[in-house]
């Protein structure tokens, strides 16, 4: 089985928020499966369901962002999944606003989620997806930014993102990372594509 695992804050506070938009995929996914999360036996919502023929999870932690590496270990020991097969999709100041990275493994990057669950799991190689969300902040208000909301247009903006990074899901639960890659690979393609087309014209 493999596992999508999106980060973020619980609450109505933290709807659209920068920080949450590993749960916005997953709400994605739980709509385009007709899925329902529900209550898990540890800190965390989760839903299961059948695509292509392969079963996958999606979950959500009922943490805080800091702690969200309790329900990540809980999980995968529970049903015994390989942290190879849980893609963990998370906001990152680093990549501009809408911008995708796919990694097999690799260090928190500065990201308190993902710092979280390398602690909880004693190990990195665990596959992340990387949603850019920009830096437009001054100094010293890093944790305003992230907390702050989407404007409209910028929500209409990601959610072409969202899709994208849903699909990537999707290539993920069946065909694992590797699949997940090359459907990512193709999509930038196509973008380029696309640009260098807007150019000529």
């Amino acid at each position: 089985m493999r596992v999508i695992l999106g980060l973020g804050n619980p609450g109505k506070k933290y709807v659209r928020t920068r920080h949450n938009v590993g749960f916005m995929v997953v709400d994605r996914l739980e709509f385009k499966h007709s899925l329902k999360l529900k209550p898990g036996k540890g800190d965390y919502y989760f839903s299961s369901g059948t695509y292509s023929n392969h079963t996958f999870s999606i979950v959500i932690p009922t943490t805080y962002m800091n702690n969200s590496g309790l329900a990540a270990k809980h999980f995968i020991e529970k049903y015994e999944v390989n942290p190879k097969d849980m893609l963990v999709i998370c906001d990152d100041i680093h990549l501009s606003s809408g911008t995708i990275r796919i990694r097999a493994k690799g260090s928190d990057g500065g990201h308190n989620g993902l710092k979280s669950i390398i602690y909880e799991l004693e190990r990195n190689d665990f596959p992340r997806l990387r949603i850019g969300i920009g830096n437009e902040f001054e100094e010293n208000s890093q944790s305003d930014f992230v907390l702050s909301q989407f404007s409209e247009n910028e929500l209409s903006f990601m959610n072409n993102t969202f899709e994208v990074a849903s699909k990537i899901c999707d290539e993920f639960i069946t065909g694992g990372l590797k699949a997940a890659r090359d459907f990512f690979s193709k999509e930038n393609q196509k973008t380029i594509d696309t640009e260098k087309n807007k150019a000529i014209n």
